[in-house]
């Protein structure tokens, strides 16, 4: 690498950082979080949704900013944007408030991964964008390992408060590193965003979440279910129907006719729902029902993690050079078997003999999966439109996890107890292999270059 693509994937692995730190930290949290400021399972899955609700929706805006009006100002707006919100977060003296806080925090991490993506996909092309994404892949899940650990020592020894305002280092650096590239950002003439569609889909994703994470509660006949599900769903067909007509829209859908693009973020929408729904119960259950303390919880998934640093640059490196379907069929396919593997789980608990061994399993193919999923669906597009691509693919994973979120009372039966975790393992590991089948078939090998040919005698599908 040069100088300057060294600098790019610094930036952008350290960007990435710091909404990944969170999203892991919060998981641990919850448990302390709801000790404290009260609410139950509704608030801890509000935590978490709020988030991904503002995160969800303005990542598509952010994307079509990024391609606009520059990489470097979306990056530098949601860095400080987070910096500040994670402030609030900390400073929280209720649940609304900390709900709300969190919600401004989902809304700056719109403008982080999208931007840091799109800086790598316009500086590295070919077999090194599949090596640079398996590197930030690799990087960027460090925040897995600090974040359970972080969250849970403070958790246990200080304050779960404390845990958030980490993000103000990564931060830090990021911005001075952005001054050091020397890099002016692209802006392109008459560029418009479209605001009543980012309104639409804000409102839309809104309405139906809150329906979903209120219905255990309010139950089926309460109006207000109805109206906010009902309402929501409308709003959400008025903005993919806005998006049609409207001059620069945030989520172009004749992106969607691109194969690989349009599979890639149907396997990203069943594998990142199962994820997230997977983060939240491990960690939590662990705590509430192995009783664990949170900072042993927290570093349960960190076999996942190990391999992911370990795997991801490599499977990076061989789906460049084979081509991503055989990767995203069989990884997903080996995440199902690790979910599949928790209902080990039971009363007389064990963290090695019933955990340990899904979450390696569940390791080996996340880490088989990431960086050839995200090269397929980004490598399908124009270098121009890279922002946008990444803010899709991003919005699809978060909108699944928020979903998955959402609908966690539904699935585990109100209660996260045993027959609970039981319940969300299957749900989970039936998503992942969906996944699995979708990438089998709807994938296809890019056609290679001379010079990919000689590096490798495998042929392209």
């Amino acid at each position: 690498m040069s100088r300057a693509q060294r600098l790019v994937l610094s930036i952008a692995v350290l960007a990435s950082f710091v909404a990944f730190l969170d999203g892991t930290i919060v998981n641990v949290a919850l448990p302390a979080i709801e000790e404290e400021l009260g609410g139950g399972l509704i608030t801890q899955q509000w935590v978490v949704d709020s988030y991904l609700i503002t995160l969800g929706a303005l990542i598509l805006v952010a994307g079509s900013v990024s391609d606009a009006f520059g990489r470097i100002l979306v990056l530098r707006i949601g860095l400080i944007g987070f910096g500040i919100a994670s402030i609030a977060v900390a400073a929280s003296p209720d649940p609304l408030f900390l709900i709300i806080a969190r919600a401004a925090q989902g809304a700056a991490a719109a403008f982080l991964v999208p931007s840091s993506l799109a800086l790598i996909t316009s500086t590295f092309r070919g077999p090194s964008q599949g090596r640079a994404i398996g590197m930030w892949t690799a990087m960027t899940t460090t925040a897995m390992i600090a974040g359970p650990l972080i969250g849970g020592i403070f958790v246990d020894f200080f304050s779960w408060r404390l845990a958030f305002l980490i993000n103000v280092v990564p931060i830090a650096i990021t911005l001075v590193l952005l001054h050091l590239l020397h890099q002016h950002d692209d802006r392109r003439a008459g560029a418009r965003i479209d605001w009543l569609g980012a309104a639409l889909c804000t409102l839309g994703l809104g309405g139906t979440v809150f329906a979903l994470i209120e219905q255990p509660r309010l139950g089926w006949d309460s109006p207000v279910i109805w109206v906010t599900l009902g309402g929501g769903i409308l709003l959400f067909v008025l903005f993919l129907l806005r998006q049609r007509t409207a001059p620069q829209p945030i989520l172009p859908l004749d992106l969607f006719r691109v194969r690989n693009f349009s599979f890639g973020n149907i396997t990203t929408a069943f594998m990142y729902g199962a994820l997230a729904l997977n983060g939240f119960v491990v960690v939590v259950y662990l705590q509430t029902g192995a009783g664990m303390p949170a900072t042993l919880a927290g570093l349960a998934s960190i076999p996942i993690t190990v391999l992911m640093v370990l795997l991801s640059s490599r499977m990076g490196t061989l789906a460049g050079r084979w081509g991503p379907r055989l990767f995203m069929t069989v990884g997903p396919l080996l995440m199902a078997a690790g979910c599949l593997l928790l209902l080990t789980v039971g009363e007389d608990f064990s963290y090695w003999t019933q955990v340990l061994p899904g979450m390696i399993v569940l390791g080996l193919g996340l880490a088989t999966t990431v960086s050839p999923l995200t090269s397929a669906i980004l490598g399908a597009i124009d270098t121009e439109r890279s922002g946008i691509a990444s803010a899709v693919n991003n919005a699809v994973s978060r909108v699944a996890g928020l979903i998955a979120i959402a609908m966690l009372g539904a699935i585990v039966g109100g209660s996260l107890d045993l027959n609970g975790f039981h319940r969300a393992a299957i749900v989970t590991a039936v998503f992942m292999a969906v996944a699995g089948i979708v990438s089998f078939i709807g994938i296809r090998n890019p056609a290679r270059t001379t010079t990919d040919a000689e590096a490798s005698p495998v042929d392209a599908d």
